[in-house]
């Protein structure tokens, strides 16, 4: 049948809500901090739709399906960000004809790759006409935003967000761009990490622990422990587990609760049971006793070929029905009537005594026949299947009725309830090596950076180290690094850790800054002139943007004149043939 054409952003930690608003002058548009905008994409010939963001309801169900301009903040698939430029445009009010008539400031990864600049660039620039373009570092949009007047220029900013996490150098107010480390790591592994813990620990609710359930609990529940082992020490103490495990409630049916029922709704219940019994009794009794009056016609058309004299007719029924005489024959006949008699009569009893008291009455258990045994057998079977539900309601007169308790409360089988499991999905940004990944945490990341530089150069840098990003949202990762830093500066040395005040909207709000700041002036601006001189990959840098660095060819070894002198002899035809070969 006919799909819809769908683009999603399951994260909510590391998305930015949508405020951006028109601006006759400028436009800030910035990608998600950590590069994680996932789309889905279907198409139909008949029905085209487009869902961006808030405006999918759940993803869960188009997972499968989703797709990402994005490999490692890296835009990869320029079809699919053209339809999200569409859908942004269309969303800010746009009322350009045919163009895009506004300043564009783009986010870009660090170290962004010449090809996708050179991409993007092209896009802009031949799609939509813009004027003019620059390109930023989303994490340095934000140290630029929450700079204070006794900051320094300086700093190490930790940037760290749904896919990976970077280490960056600011020296002097410009990006170190040799000594930038990358940690392939952050939001979505730690999802991940946290759905297939709690998978193991309750495989009942396999299906209900969904990706986005865990990201809802990074979000609301998780934190970052200082001492990462002293604190799984705490948690075996059964009096720290009881204050501060975290239950999660998992959404159930409530009507398949017992103890929600009345004592009036459950005599109802038991009352329909059993009339629903007295009929299926009813039915089997006439399909025995249309059986048996079957079987009886049978014997009675064997003894009359006996009256009528045609014995060999007889001989043949008594061999087909397994008899040996005559008189046996008969013994069947009597039983088969005696049992077809009581049938009837139990019927007309049933018919009779159609009320019956729920607490004194008992499901009859029909009678043996001789003759059709296994069918009575497997009547008294099925019958038993239900006289657990009658079995259980017989109280005695001398004594009250107890309210019956259920054993199993269904309310808390659905719960889950969070241990040590809020402290170990987001530890994997300092200790990869606990979902099997062969890379360093923050903390090693840290230090190696910092020891590319002189002493002078990091006692600098760490008077500023900057932490933003969606993972910074982590209550305790501030005291983390600071415990991470002390434990590597020498002794006594100072260092100063900042969160960012807003980790997931400061990238934008930068940007913004940025663009407002030097919006008449050309440091930063890429022109539609530089892009037809000097080429898409061009790169024109400020204090929150890449460094570039050209494309530089190899040149041609000029051609000497003794290597021309040969062709130019042949040219001219002259010389003897054998120096000319």
């Amino acid at each position: 049948g006919c799909k819809q054409l769908t683009f999603g952003i399951p994260t909510r930690r590391h998305t930015a809500q949508p405020i951006l608003q028109p601006s006759p002058a400028i436009m800030a548009l910035t990608a998600p901090p950590s590069g994680s905008l996932l789309l889905v994409r279907l198409t139909c010939p008949c029905r085209q739709a487009t869902q961006v963001g808030n405006d999918l309801g759940s993803p869960e169900p188009l997972r499968w399906l989703l797709r990402s301009p994005f490999d490692r903040n890296v835009p990869v698939q320029l079809e699919l960000q053209e339809l999200l430029f569409d859908h942004v445009f269309q969303r800010l009010g746009v009322s350009s004809q045919g163009c895009v008539d506004h300043p564009i400031v783009l986010t870009e990864a660090v170290c962004n790759p010449l090809y996708s600049r050179q991409m993007m660039s092209e896009l802009l620039f031949e799609c939509y006409q813009v004027p003019k373009v620059s390109y930023g570092v989303d994490s340095l949009y934000s140290f630029y935003h929450n700079r204070r007047q006794n900051w320094p220029c300086s700093g190490l900013v930790i940037s760290s967000g749904y896919q990976c996490t970077h280490i960056l150098p600011v020296l002097e107010g410009r990006l170190d761009a040799k000594n930038c480390k990358r940690i392939n790591l952050g939001g979505c592994q730690a999802a991940v990490y946290l759905q297939r813990l709690l998978q193991l620990k309750y495989p009942g609710h396999f299906a209900a622990i969904t990706l986005s359930r865990m990201e809802e609990i990074l979000h609301e529940h998780s934190y970052i422990a200082e001492d990462y082992t002293e604190e799984l020490q705490k948690w075996r103490s059964p009096e720290y587990y009881e204050n501060n495990v975290h239950k999660m409630q998992l959404p159930f049916s409530n009507k398949l609760l017992g103890s929600t029922l009345t004592s009036e709704e459950k005599q109802e219940r038991r009352q329909q049971q059993l009339r629903r019994l007295q009929e299926l009794n009813a039915r089997r009794r006439e399909e025995k006793l249309q059986l048996d009056q079957e079987r009886l016609d049978r014997l009675l058309y064997v003894q009359e070929l006996l009256e009528d004299g045609q014995m060999d007719q007889f001989h043949k029924a008594l061999v087909e029905l397994n008899m040996d005489s005559a008189e046996e024959l008969q013994s069947y006949i009597n039983k088969l009537s005696l049992a077809i008699e009581q049938t009837k009569q139990k019927i007309l009893q049933a018919e009779v005594n159609i009320e019956v008291d729920v607490v004194d009455s008992k499901p009859e258990t029909p009678d043996l026949d001789p003759l059709g045994s296994e069918q009575s057998l497997e009547d008294v079977e099925s019958i038993n299947e239900f006289e657990p539900l009658f079995a259980e309601e017989q109280p005695e007169a001398e004594k009250p009725v107890a309210a019956v308790q259920p054993v199993f409360n269904l309310a808390e089988y659905h719960q889950l309830f969070l241990g040590t499991e809020r402290i170990r999905a987001p530890e994997i940004i300092f200790q990869p090596s606990l979902i099997g990944e062969d890379q360093t945490g923050i903390a090693e990341t840290m230090q190696y950076v910092l020891e590319r530089y002189s002493k002078e150069q990091q006692a600098v840098l760490v008077q500023n180290v900057f932490l933003t990003g969606g993972n910074a949202m982590y209550p305790g990762l501030k005291a983390r690094v600071q415990k991470e830093l002390l434990e590597m500066r020498p002794f006594q040395s100072s260092f100063q850790v900042h969160l960012a005040s807003s980790p997931i909207l400061d990238a934008w709000y930068g940007a913004r800054d940025w663009a407002v700041e030097h919006m008449s002036r050309e440091e930063g601006w890429i022109t539609r002139k530089d892009y037809e001189e000097k080429g898409g990959e061009y790169l024109k840098e400020h204090c929150a943007s890449n460094v570039y660095v050209p494309i530089r060819l190899p040149k041609q070894a000029p051609r000497t004149t003794e290597a021309l002198a040969p062709s130019r002899a042949l040219a001219a035809g002259t010389g003897n043939p054998c120096e000319q070969a």
